[in-house]
């Protein structure tokens, strides 16, 4: 699990977003678009979730941001260097099929995760409009590669630093008022993820999410990561991370992640103290 490749891909005010390329045979072999993997960096250290954002036939690329301690760590590491563990590929793909029209949106480090899904879409022959949007220009990424893959690209920062001022769920409604399309597919924060849900429940359109809850094993020991989807608990890892995202109950999700957040920041400045 040697790390092959590492490229800063944004580094802006000290948030830095990572794509690195790693031997994991095992991995690159089964999956698919949608996926993901769990490592750990060190023995000691706990496991995070990654999605893989491509594969060949020995090799996976990850995307992360440097924003917890362990992503931080992760980022320490340079090209030679060896993750500690890699498990994976875990949850359901998605299912690929032709549409006709798609839209995909993306946001913040979602984009990572739209990238092989928008990729597969457009080689099952459908027509893909990509939706991309980022606080500012510093931190918008992977706008080339989802452009080689898209019919059409709309990006939209929240500050306006890099071509249009607003938000992706502006776009989305622009464009579901003037043409069908036969699905939806979003990945990001979870407020703009249920702010999609919203608009695309306004024009009747199939809409599906993957959703970045908390995990701790990702095999639904822990219950971390459940979430409640057309009135039943789900959980994230084995369920998901795909569901239908009018079924999904974004306020109880809201609130989940909301205090594994607060953790996460207390363990930070613990570190920093330490």
């Amino acid at each position: 699990m040697k790390i092959l490749e590492k490229e800063v891909l944004s580094d802006y005010q000290g948030t830095r977003v990572v794509r690195m390329k790693v031997f994991a045979p095992h991995v690159a072999a089964k999956a698919r678009p949608g996926q993901f993997v769990t490592l750990m960096v060190s023995e000691e250290g706990e496991r995070i979730p990654l999605t893989i954002v491509e594969r060949d036939s020995e090799c996976i690329k990850i995307i992360f941001q440097e924003a917890g301690l362990t992503t931080k760590l992760l980022g320490k590491l340079n090209i030679g260097d060896s993750l500690y563990a890699i498990a994976g590929p875990l949850g359901h793909p998605t299912e690929i099929k032709n549409y006709g029209k798609v839209i995909i949106v993306g946001g913040g480090v979602g984009i990572a995760e739209i990238y092989p899904v928008a990729r597969a879409f457009k080689e099952a022959g459908n027509h893909v409009t990509t939706i991309l949007g980022a606080r500012t220009k510093g931190l918008l990424i992977l706008e080339k590669e989802l452009k080689g893959v898209s019919n059409e690209i709309h990006v939209l920062t929240d500050d306006g630093s890099y071509s249009r001022k607003g938000f992706t769920t502006d776009a989305l409604d622009e464009l579901l008022s003037k043409d069908k399309y036969g699905m939806v597919y979003s990945v990001g924060p979870i407020p703009m993820m249920k702010r999609v849900a919203q608009v695309t429940k306004k024009y009747g359109t199939f809409t599906i999410v993957s959703l970045n809850a908390i995990m701790v094993d990702a095999t639904g020991m822990c219950g971390c990561c459940r979430v409640t989807v057309d009135g039943k608990t789900k959980f994230s890892c084995v369920d998901g991370p795909e569901f239908p995202a009018q079924a999904v109950d974004w306020d109880e999700l809201t609130k989940r992640n909301r205090v594994y957040e607060q953790k996460e920041k207390h363990l930070c400045n613990l570190n920093k103290i330490l």
